[in-house]
């Protein structure tokens, strides 16, 4: 019962991606042939609105609803983030899926992404067995 309010919001969340047509193939397909402004105008809002979230967390000091500080460390850019970002890209062109709307697709009866889903999980593993072995 204490979770019920995660459950809620990822429902509405899950809603608010199928209505936006975020998880669509075709959508996902146009933006990298750059055919269409859809889903950069989609990722450039979400973008905007983290940096104005984060921005508020900072200056005014939020803290979470369990009343704990908010901590956002700072990143170190390297070259492994180059590699990582042209696996994720290729994958996402591939699949049609990134790791937000794989379960709004899986939820709308798109059960093929399930393997998308494992797949996934599969790179995630991959990655924190060798992380000590990879640029970063």
């Amino acid at each position: 019962m204490k979770n019920l309010k995660f459950l809620l919001v990822g429902m509405i969340f899950g809603i608010i991606l199928v209505k936006s047509e975020v998880i669509s193939w075709f959508r996902i397909q146009e933006m990298f042939r750059l055919e269409s402004f859809h889903m950069y105008g989609v990722i450039g809002s979400a973008i905007a609105t983290a940096m104005i979230g984060v921005l508020l967390i900072r200056k005014l000091g939020l803290r979470t609803i369990a009343g704990e500080e908010i901590m956002i460390p700072k990143k170190v850019f390297t070259k492994g983030n180059i590699i990582g970002g042209l696996i994720f890209g290729l994958g996402w062109a591939v699949t049609g899926a990134c790791p937000g709307p794989l379960f709004a697709q899986i939820g709308s009866g798109f059960t093929v992404v399930i393997v998308t889903l494992l797949s996934a999980i599969a790179g995630t593993w991959v990655y924190g067995r060798f992380r000590d072995k990879l640029p970063h």
